[in-house]
């Protein structure tokens, strides 16, 4: 059974670059077939899809974010990153990450709070 578990700060200042790990367990992020995805979900509004990282190290973005997102992986440690860089208010969220395959998003991280504020 695959676990995802994001862990990061819960605050960031403004202009600040967000940075969080997905610790991925019970399966490797590079010898499956999975999408390591990163999704968030802003107070009273409904999920965006930031990015992903595939098994095979190939990246996809947002068109909105592209130009501040990056997503990076260790496989050493079995982890993925998401940086988000130039953070503003609007960027507080729920932040997910999620393991997907075959378009089916299969399992997700419990979420982590990530606020925006100086």
């Amino acid at each position: 059974q695959v676990q995802v578990q994001e862990s990061g700060p819960g605050l960031v200042k403004p202009s600040q670059t967000l940075s969080l790990t997905c610790t991925v367990s019970g399966g490797s992020i590079s010898a499956t077939d999975h999408y390591w995805n990163w999704i968030r979900q802003p107070p009273g509004k409904g999920l965006e899809w930031l990015g992903a990282i595939t098994y095979a190290g190939n990246t996809y973005y947002s068109p909105s974010l592209k130009r501040r997102t990056a997503i990076s992986r260790d496989t050493s440690k079995n982890q993925f990153t998401l940086q988000l860089s130039s953070v503003t208010p609007e960027d507080t969220a729920v932040y997910y990450c999620a393991a997907s395959a075959g378009g089916w998003y299969e399992y997700w991280g419990q979420g982590t709070q990530v606020t925006v504020s100086s």
